[in-house]
């Protein structure tokens, strides 16, 4: 089971811990040295900002897919290190981004330094609403895009009920030459056998990039028979048709931005694995450059809306848009009472390869 370090940040004792948790994630992502040096120091980085700029505030570490899948096969995971905070937001992000710009008492690298020494690295910042910090750090930089007609992304942000070292949600997505198939399960209940669950669904998800959504919750559904079971969704883009295939089991939700609206995706009631629906519907939409999808677990608000900024058009790495989802939907004085995972899916903008 893939373990997700939750530290929360409201003293300086807490940005060692931070280090330490980037350290590990990178030994078990096999990261070399110099890696390992280069995540040890955005931790650290991202967790003295916290502290010194929003009074403190929650940074995550995990390993997850590239936001580029590999064809056919799974990529090397990443380390991924998220830092949100409720603060005064940032007033100029474009000097927060310059080289070697920081305040007294950081290390003088700045966030600027941490979007040099990560792979990729995205920041929103809203003043009052607070801040959002995103690094990935691999082995080596994954091609973009490579072999894709049209260029897709995706990304998400796992948080663990209750600060535990494993979520009982996951999600993960694969590609089958012009097909990429984004998933979030949501196991039954949380804990280590929720997690087991979860986990179950993504090992078999990176042999079924073949199948359609359908399909792979049939599938699916044999595999988790023995487990507590997982709410599922599916999405399946075909990049040259331009065509998005959608199929659900459970309480997954899906919001699908388009036309600057925002449209939900229903899924079938039931549990893949201990009571799947004798039918399963896919749902087929037009995929576009103005498109977004959120598939998101049940630990965030039943009231819960979108960001409105995030409809039309990607406007931020999509793990960043998961981060401000989960940042916007909760708070010190509304804390989340499950696991909460945001998976996000976005067509690859022009400027990027």
């Amino acid at each position: 089971m893939p373990r997700v370090w939750d530290v929360p940040v409201h003293d300086s004792t807490r940005v060692r811990d931070a280090r330490v948790a980037a350290e590990q994630a990178a030994a078990a992502a096999a990261l070399d040295e110099s890696r390992t040096s280069a995540a040890a120091l955005v931790a650290t980085e991202l967790a003295t900002n916290l502290l010194k700029h929003a009074d403190g505030g929650q940074l995550l570490v995990d390993l997850v897919d590239p936001p580029v899948p590999a064809d056919g096969r799974e990529g090397a995971r990443v380390v991924q290190i998220t830092a949100i905070d409720h603060g005064p937001g940032i007033a100029d992000v474009s000097a927060a981004l310059r080289d070697g710009f920081s305040t007294a008492r950081s290390l003088g690298a700045g966030l600027g330094t941490c979007r040099r020494v990560a792979d990729d690295f995205g920041l929103h910042s809203v003043p009052g609403r607070g801040t959002v910090a995103l690094a990935r750090i691999g082995a080596a930089t994954a091609p973009r895009g490579a072999g894709l007609p049209a260029g897709v992304r995706a990304g998400g942000i796992n948080v663990p009920f209750g600060g535990a070292e494993y979520s009982g949600d996951a999600w993960a997505w694969v590609r089958s030459g012009d097909r990429v198939t984004l998933m979030l399960a949501d196991g039954l209940g949380h804990g280590p056998e929720a997690a087991r669950a979860s986990a179950a669904a993504v090992e078999a998800l990176r042999g079924s990039a073949h199948r359609t959504p359908a399909e792979v919750l049939r599938h699916l559904d044999a595999v988790l028979g023995g487990t507590r079971g997982a709410a599922v969704a599916l999405a399946q883009v075909d990049v040259r048709a331009g065509r998005l295939r959608f199929a659900g089991i459970g309480n997954v939700g899906a919001r699908l931005c388009e036309g600057g609206g925002w449209r939900t995706l229903v899924s079938r009631p039931g549990i893949v694995g201990v009571h799947r629906p004798a039918t399963v519907r896919e749902e087929e939409v037009v995929w576009a450059e103005d498109r977004l999808l959120i598939l998101h677990s049940d630990g965030l608000p039943s009231r819960w809306v979108p960001p409105a900024e995030f409809c039309p058009g990607p406007a931020a790495d999509p793990a960043v848009a998961a981060a401000v989802t989960i940042r916007d939907a909760s708070s010190p004085a509304r804390p989340v009472r499950d696991d909460t995972a945001v998976a996000v899916l976005t067509p690859t903008p022009p400027d990027r390869p």
